[in-house]
């Protein structure tokens, strides 16, 4: 058709190239790219007819010029395996713009067995007009370039993509199989399965692989079509999959697998020789089959899903240890059932905060609550905070003060900071925590504070009053030091104590939600618990006391003179009081404590002097309180000596002594058991 095409205007009779006209250069151009080129050039009329074709496209397809020349475009295409939409055609025809890059697929003739894609751009071919004036498109022009291995190789890099953003997302085993499905199909395959060793799903690290032996799998996640190209169904979640799907063996690598008829794509989930599981790939019939290339598609895939696999597992493994640490140990709710009444709560998260509360009974009938977290989150954050439970219980044996307990607990964190390696340099990222530590006396009905960073501290009075300065904030453990925030309160009999670990992150409910959820005092500990824990963000713990007071029947008193001759009626006293309660304690045993212990305030302390016993459910407590600061000191007394063996006594007689230091004076203490039965199960009498 191009023989008698005119040269271009203006170029008649003008050398072009080498003294070749114009018009011989147009002619040779055309036929270089209709002869030549492996460029796809389609001419279409009209009437939107094809009526040229370059010659090496035909060729390739395996497609006579006559079987296409002539027939419509939708017609011609056909035998290339294309659908070609005619209205796009028709657009570009009556002057709309160019289409650019569109992509079409098909399976031409001899290829049946491939979808082939292709890139397509059509213009329109004007008629020049010598004034310059624009005429009617008098046909279209496409070029079409097979892009196939380029859009295979970007939806394998989209692939891989994907699945490093999607897949991991969650610490959970079970999960990240599931995300491996919903990403590789049903794009990439038909169907999938995942598998996953039963170690794995028990949460047990999983084992090295052993030549020759694969370990028991079980169907963890399923997706796709029901079938593939074998016909046969998908297993369902915990079907065990070895021998059946995955072969005898698990192989190495990514590995193509005949399987009911058909071939799947098979590839272990393994991190350092550490097998975890094996997904197998599926396409239905008619699919493209898998390639080379797709093997290393699968090879990351797999790898990844791996890592994020061992990952979960881990997490796993470390929240178990988390749980028990959190969980450890077991609340003395019997023992301080008389000085407050408890509602504890604790909001899981998943992250292992580090968050912990603690009621621990002390002498004299006295409670200490303990509410505390490590500032970091993670396994190492919950291991210091076992350690900081186990100094607490350590410290409390000494009866300090709360803020002296505060102050020896800094101590104790400093100290874990440098064992673990941190405080090298400046600015060095060292554990740190938040404490409140309060003390109730029963008989009393005296509070003690003190705290360490920030946290919820609140009071609720029996009349509905909120008390929400009980203490200030003070330093972070580990961080500033001492001295820290202390204060003292007498509460009355049903005042509702609130304590909340560090809220400093997402900044903690408001005061009016909380005066909101404590508002009706005579509500239970548990039902403002309950109110409160809403408002708690994720692992944070709750300890919500309503206070109690000893009975006045279970509590007897003296005051005594200074002089050595109060000693034998002081004695005689307490025996007495013993029998009236009817204890399962040896009065005698009752009079040398207590006769040595009064001996001891008169000679070596200083007035005023008091003796207090305390009625316990399994103890019996003597109290002998001086105004002397000094300590006692337990010592090996000689053969010769006069004195010195009043402690000696106490400590072989009672089951438990102490001393506790006040701000006037100092109380000395021991206890002596009582049979459960006898001496706490029966009905209470006395004054």
């Amino acid at each position: 058709m191009f023989e008698d095409v005119p040269p271009l205007p203006g170029t008649e009779g003008t050398a072009a190239l080498g003294g070749v006209s114009a018009f011989a250069l147009d002619h040779a151009v055309l036929d270089a790219v209709f002869r030549q080129s492996s460029v796809g050039v389609h001419v279409l009329d009209q009437e939107l007819r094809v009526i040229r074709v370059t010659g090496p496209a035909l060729a390739k397809r395996d497609v006579a010029e006559e079987e296409v020349l002539g027939r419509p475009a939708a017609e011609a295409y056909r035998r290339f395996g294309v659908d070609v939409d005619e209205h796009v055609l028709r657009e570009v025809l009556d002057g709309g713009p160019p289409a650019r890059d569109v992509l079409m697929r098909g399976r031409p003739p001899g290829d049946t067995g491939r979808e082939h894609v292709y890139s397509v751009s059509v213009y329109p071919l004007y008629d020049p007009a010598p004034d310059g004036a624009e005429r009617p498109a008098i046909g279209l022009v496409a070029t079409v370039t097979e892009v196939t291995d380029r859009i295979l190789a970007e939806g394998r890099l989209a692939l891989l993509y994907e699945a490093r953003e999607r897949i991991g997302r969650t610490l959970d085993v079970e999960r990240t199989a599931r995300e491996l499905v919903e990403v590789t199909a049903p794009g990439f395959a038909g169907s999938v399965v995942v598998a996953l060793t039963d170690a794995v799903l028990r949460g047990k690290p999983p084992e090295l692989r052993r030549p020759g032996e694969t370990p028991l799998l079980r169907c963890t996640a399923v997706g796709g079509s029901g079938r593939t190209e074998g016909d046969a169904p998908l297993p369902e979640p915990g079907a065990v999959l070895l021998p059946g799907l995955f072969g005898e063996r698990l192989p190495d690598g990514p590995e193509l697998r005949p399987w009911d008829g058909g071939v799947r794509l098979v590839a272990p989930l393994a991190v350092r020789g550490q097998l975890l599981g094996a997904v197998a790939f599926g396409r239905p019939p008619g699919a493209d089959p898998y390639t080379e290339d797709d093997l290393a598609v699968v090879e990351g895939v797999a790898a990844h899903t791996a890592t994020c696999l061992e990952n979960a597992l881990r997490f796993t493994r470390e929240h178990i240890v988390m749980t028990a640490l959190q969980s450890w140990p077991l609340r003395p709710e019997g023992e301080t059932r008389h000085a407050v009444e408890l509602a504890q709560r604790h909001r899981p998260g998943g992250t292992g905060a580090g968050s912990w509360f603690d009621v621990i009974a002390l002498p004299g009938g006295r409670v200490a609550l303990v509410v505390g977290q490590v500032e970091r989150p993670g396994l190492s954050s919950v291991a210091t905070m076992g350690r900081l439970r186990t100094a607490v219980y350590s410290l409390t044996t000494l009866d300090l003060a709360p803020h002296e307990l505060l102050a020896r607990l800094h101590a104790v964190t400093q100290r874990l900071a440098r064992e673990q390696g941190h405080g090298d340099g400046p600015g060095a990222d060292e554990p740190a925590a938040s404490c409140t530590i309060a003390v109730h006396d029963p008989v009393t009905g005296r509070l003690d504070l003190a705290r360490a960073g920030s946290s919820l501290c609140v009071a609720v009075r029996p009349d509905g009053s909120l008390d929400t300065d009980l203490v200030d904030e003070g330093p972070l453990l580990g961080d500033d030091g001492p001295p820290f925030a202390c204060s003292s309160h007498f509460l009355p009999e049903g005042t509702t104590l609130c304590l909340a670990s560090s809220a400093r992150a997402d900044g903690g409910p408001s005061q009016a939600r909380v005066a909101q959820a404590l508002a009706a005092p005579d509500r239970g500990p548990h039902a403002m618990a309950d109110d409160l824990a809403a408002l708690l963000a994720p692992e944070r713990v709750l300890l919500v006391a309503r206070t109690l007071r000893l009975p006045a029947s279970d509590v007897a008193a003296w005051e005594l003179p200074g002089e050595l001759s109060a000693v034998a009626p002081t004695r005689h006293a307490a025996e007495e009081r013993v029998r009236e309660w009817g204890l399962d304690v040896d009065p005698l045993t009752v009079e040398l404590i207590v006769s040595e212990l009064v001996t001891n305030a008169v000679r070596h302390g200083a007035p005023p002097y008091a003796l207090r016993l305390l009625r316990g459910d399994s103890t019996l407590t003597v109290e002998v309180r001086d105004g002397a600061a000094t300590a006692p000191h337990l010592r090996h007394a000689k053969a010769a000596d006069e004195g010195g063996r009043g402690l000696h006594i106490c400590a072989m007689l009672a089951d438990a002594w102490g001393v506790r230091y006040e701000e006037d004076g100092k109380t000395v203490w021991a206890e002596l058991a009582l049979d459960a039965e006898e001496g706490g199960g029966g009905e209470r009498t006395g004054a």
